[in-house]
């Protein structure tokens, strides 16, 4: 196992804070708000969500601003993923087909990981049959802050390996293993977790910051500590694995924050939606928002966006 560095708390966060600080100018504003919208994880995992809610989610995933091209003169890009329930899955695969957005599901006993491993594989198995192009699993923290670091890394490995052997037809399906970090209590603890991650998932998957359900959720903080362990990896061994800070993100002003990190962290191959994501459904509007203001000169109304 990969042994991981101890992370002065104090420094990683005044490194993070930095960011904050960077001065963006026009063109790149405009170009850094189109892109992270394209970066998005749409998502709802809500015990009240109907097939008639993922529906209209996924028509917001489409066309996040239906009046984009008489108001902006031009189409805005769609975002990357709608993320749902495994039940919700052929809802989403179905609203979504032909558009090149992923159908990404939470699955493993999400949120709390604590359920059989066997049970964990099925939910996995079913949702890719149902149509999941990305699983988004959680770890089992119970087993991770108390020292059972191998059960952790044997559980990521097998979640990753019925990704690899894809869905119907042999098509690739991403894992995006989730930390919670909220819940691992040092930053040592998100380090290791990472590199525990890391080790065990392929080319191309992620690791995630949080559920979504535990508070704190994504901080640039815990983010950097993230990003410098995917970045030591990248350089140990050209292995190329993507990030999610989930949770906590929502105005167009943060997203930029955590753009600039990324690129001062990994640099300009991270910048893109096959390697990084924000899982933060309510950032769309105000990415929206910004873009018209902008363009326009006025703030967008409410009902100038696609409704979810």
């Amino acid at each position: 196992m990969v042994q991981s560095p101890t992370i002065n708390r104090v420094m990683a966060d005044e490194r993070a804070a930095s960011f904050t600080k960077r001065s963006i100018k026009t063109k790149a504003k405009d170009a850094g708000l189109r892109l992270a919208l394209s970066m998005v994880d749409l998502t709802t995992l809500e015990g009240k969500d109907s097939p008639e809610k993922v529906r209209s989610l996924c028509a917001k995933a489409r066309r996040p601003m239906p009046d984009d091209e008489r108001v902006l003169g031009e189409r805005l890009p769609h975002v990357a993923a709608v993320c749902v329930y495994p039940a919700m899955v052929p809802v989403a695969a179905e609203a979504l087909e032909g558009s090149g957005i992923h159908v990404a599901s939470v699955a493993t006993g999400f949120p709390s990981g604590q359920y059989p491993l066997d049970v964990r594989l099925r939910d996995a198995e079913r949702a890719i049959a149902d149509g999941a192009d990305e699983i988004d699993m959680v770890i089992n923290r119970g087993a991770f802050l108390s020292g059972r670091y191998d059960a952790v890394g044997e559980e990521i490995a097998s979640v990753a390996d019925v990704c690899a052997a894809g869905g119907p037809g042999g098509r690739g399906v991403h894992l995006k293993v989730i930390l919670e970090t909220g819940e691992l209590e040092t930053y040592d603890n998100v380090r290791r977790a990472s590199d525990i991650a890391i080790e065990h998932i392929r080319d191309g998957d992620f690791i995630k910051t949080s559920t979504g359900k535990v508070s704190p959720a994504a901080t640039m903080g815990v983010t950097l500590v993230m990003l410098e362990a995917i970045r030591d990896a990248w350089l140990g061994s050209g292995k190329r694995i993507g990030m999610k800070p989930a949770g906590g993100i929502r105005t167009a002003k943060q997203s930029l924050h955590y753009l600039a990190m990324v690129k001062e962290t990994l640099g300009d191959a991270w910048l893109t939606p096959e390697l990084f994501r924000f899982g933060a459904s309510s950032l769309v509007d105000d990415l929206l928002r910004q873009i018209v203001k902008r363009k326009t000169g006025r703030y967008a109304a409410r009902y100038d966006f696609g409704v979810a």
